[in-house]
């Protein structure tokens, strides 16, 4: 007995010194690229864009989901809007290099209202709110709390509201006392790596992952320990949370705009995409066949166009839609080993 709790001792001791090597490398690999924000106590890294002379759109702030950074939305759309609107790409509280901050941030709202602080504190009053997946939650949360910050919402792929099933089994074990934090220090970061790369692939699926993603987004900063139990505290009290807020998105008043597949692996479109559009009154649901959790990699124009509608301008909204969808006809790219997505990469609440 002795032998194998020194045994045991030995191979804890050596993963958790593995993990600190390979979270150094990763964070030289992946060093911040933007500004550190003071946002009362704690600061928010982020990307800020200053408004160009040849804007026509208003100011646009950027949400990332679960698992990931800004890096993977400004991946999507810096290019495709640079010139015509000031940007804001925010680093969530606890992901990719911003702080925690306090307990306030284990919940959307809490989350939401720092981002509100980062806003103002780049000069930034009112702007377009663009939210992917988890960020849809923390983007709903902003229109609940600030109405007269939000000019409008585009939700792609977003998660919302309850539903039925629980969450990721590492989920559940990162949110225990001890063995938690144990879990995120020695095991999470060695087993994420190996299924980074197909995990990441099953996010799109059933559309191709560009060969670049993985590289370009750096997914890998979410299995730090910090991050990674950051990630996981967001997943373990979304659900609650949701349960307690959705009733309340009735009260959005701002143009919006939702953007969802119908071949998403990751959330259930039906739950959270119709139920932001039921809500939310002259709101606009936009469903693409064969789209699966990441439109604003595979349909980014049609995400563009969503902003732009929401900005005011006049846009044919639905011959965008239809134009992405028949690009997407011939996708067949498949989950690499199965459904199930990386440590850390699955948002878990696809209610399997």
């Amino acid at each position: 007995m002795i032998i194998l709790l020194s045994a045991l001792l030995v191979l804890l001791a050596g993963l958790a010194l593995l993990t600190r090597v390979k979270t150094r490398a990763i964070e030289a690999r992946y060093p911040p690229l933007g500004e550190m924000i003071d946002v009362g106590g704690y600061a928010l890294h982020a990307v800020h864009l200053p408004r160009p002379e040849t804007a026509d759109l208003p100011p646009l702030v950027f949400i990332h989901g679960a698992s990931g950074n800004l890096r993977d939305q400004m991946g999507a759309f810096r290019s495709h809007l640079e010139g015509r609107a000031e940007m804001l790409f925010i680093d969530r509280p606890g992901h990719g290099w911003s702080e925690r901050g306090g307990s306030e941030n284990d919940t959307p709202d809490g989350q939401a209202d720092a981002i509100a602080r980062a806003m103002r504190a780049k000069g930034i009053d009112r702007a377009v709110i663009v939210g992917h997946s988890f960020g849809g939650a923390i983007a709903a949360s902003f229109a609940l709390a600030h109405p007269d910050m939000t000019e409008g919402l585009v939700f792609l792929a977003p998660a919302s509201h309850p539903w039925p099933g629980g969450i990721a089994w590492y989920y559940t074990l990162t949110n225990l006392p001890v063995i938690g934090p144990l879990f995120a220090h020695t095991l999470a970061l060695p087993a994420g790596l190996t299924r980074i790369d197909s995990g990441s692939a099953c996010v799109f699926a059933p559309n191709p992952m560009p060969a670049d993603y993985v590289a370009e987004t750096a997914p890998a900063l979410v299995l730090r320990p910090g991050a990674f139990r950051s990630n996981a505290i967001d997943i373990a009290n979304f659900k609650a949370y949701a349960m307690r807020t959705a009733p309340r998105y009735r009260e959005i008043k701002a143009p919006t705009v939702i953007i969802t597949g119908d071949s998403d692996g990751i959330v259930l479109a039906h739950i959270h995409s119709e139920g932001l559009a039921q809500a939310i009154a002259g709101s606009k649901l936009i469903w693409v066949r064969n789209l699966g959790h990441k439109p604003d990699y595979v349909t980014t124009a049609l995400a563009v166009a969503a902003i732009e509608t929401v900005a005011g301008r006049a846009v044919d909204l639905d011959a965008a839609a239809r134009e992405a969808q028949a690009a997407l006809r011939d996708d067949h790219a498949r989950c690499p080993g199965g459904d199930d997505a990386p440590l850390g990469q699955q948002a878990a609440m696809s209610g399997t």
